[in-house]
Formats: C-alpha cells, structure tokens, sequence
C-alpha cells in the first residue's frame, strides 16, 4: 500500500501532505486516486468492516504537492464545502520561481478563461465573456543562486489560478511547462506546493492550521534549509 505522509486527523477529517504525481480524485487515467488511499489508511488503523467514509473536499493538480484535507464524516463534509465557498479557509502555497516579480510583493488580479480542450485557463487584465475575476497576493520570502521562492496567498479559487497569474507575471513555475517554463522537472512534477491550510474546525470549532514540508528534493531542500 502507498505509504501516506497523514498531516492531521481526527474522528471528523483528515489532512495528508500528496505527493506530485497522486491525484486527487480518479481521472481518465485510471490510476487509483489518493482519496482510496486515505480510506484504505483509515480502514487498517481503526479496524473498520465494511466501507469507510471519506469526503473530497477540494483538489490539487496532479504535479503540485502540498496539503489535501479530506471529510471522515457526511456532516464534516457539508460543513468543509460550505466552508470553501464562503472562503473561510485560508491556504498558503509555496512557488519556486526563475525569474524575479518586479515588485517583491503585491496583488494579482487577472480575468481567467478556461480552456477545456486543452485543459488551460488564459489570463487577461480586462473583463472578457466567460472569464472569471482571480486575485492572490504574493511575496519574495527567499531566494537561492538560480531561483525566487514565492509566498502565494490564493483569494480566488479558479483552475490554473496560481500558475497562469504568475506566469502571466513573468514568473513561471519550475518545472511548468504548459505555462511557459523552459523545461520539465525529471518526475513531472512542478515547483509548486500547498504548504498550509488554516480554518476553524467544522464540528469541534476550533482553530486548525495544518503546515506540509515540501517534497525532499534538492532545491525544495535547499529554500527550506535558507528559511531556517
């Protein structure tokens, strides 16, 4: 069975740190998706017969790492959904980056318009039929030889979001090559990870923050050496 980095659980969710190439929900792929792993976890531990319960609250691409929070129970499950569109949950991601932003830190405000076929979102500075407004704010919080690790606070929930903002920046991600990275990371990865996730417990009512390491990989390795 996949070996599962479990971040945070308790009777009513459960956060596990994924890895670049687990999905998150099954795809036209075919491979098993992470949500089958955690109930796979899940039924070991506690000894559960029969089928267990476990709720998708909302995904990751399939090459960025970081962060999946998942529901144990119907109720939690309600309550996380609700909790995403009214944006009372806060993530943080981490980017790594090869240029550096112009300004060290700032606010992103595209319109973005998916493309299905192609499985991208455009960004555009003005309104355009069918596009979406997106905003995240960002800032420099460490840079190595070659590269600008960046602090990416998502406002907007849009697909792509955070890889065609910064692209659009002219700050695309190591290793993203469908928006405009030179080349691929060996593992098809990118250098994007969600690295925390904060919000108010949804049964219990208490303040969670859950944080993920990243991927132990050199460069990843070495930013978080830099940051101490």
């Amino acid at each position: 069975m996949k070996q599962l980095q479990v971040l945070y659980e308790d009777n009513h969710i459960i956060s596990v740190n994924k890895r670049p190439s687990d999905i998150v929900q099954g795809d036209k792929t075919g491979d098993a998706p992470l949500s089958d792993f955690v109930k796979q976890y899940v039924k070991d531990k506690y000894e559960k017969p029969g089928e267990v319960f476990i709720g998708t609250v909302h995904r990751i691409d399939r090459p960025v790492s970081g962060i999946v929070l998942f529901a144990r129970t119907s109720k939690a499950l309600a309550r996380l959904n609700q909790m995403f569109q009214t944006k009372e949950i806060q993530k943080t991601y981490w980017a790594v980056v090869k240029n550096k932003p112009a300004k060290e830190s700032g606010k992103l405000v595209h319109y973005l318009k998916k493309n299905e076929a192609k499985n991208m979102s455009k960004a555009f500075n003005t309104e355009q039929p069918g596009a979406l407004r997106s905003e995240l704010d960002y800032k420099l919080i460490c840079s190595s030889d070659n590269y600008y690790l960046l602090e990416i606070t998502p406002l907007t929930g849009r697909h792509h979001q955070i890889r065609v903002q910064l692209a659009s920046m002219g700050c695309p991600i190591k290793g993203d090559l469908k928006y405009g990275f030179n080349r691929s990371n060996k593992d098809a990865s990118i250098h994007l990870h969600a690295r925390k996730i904060e919000f108010i417990h949804p049964v219990k009512k208490e303040p969670v923050v859950i944080v993920a390491p990243p991927p132990d990989e050199v460069l990843w390795n070495e930013f978080v050496k830099r940051i101490g």
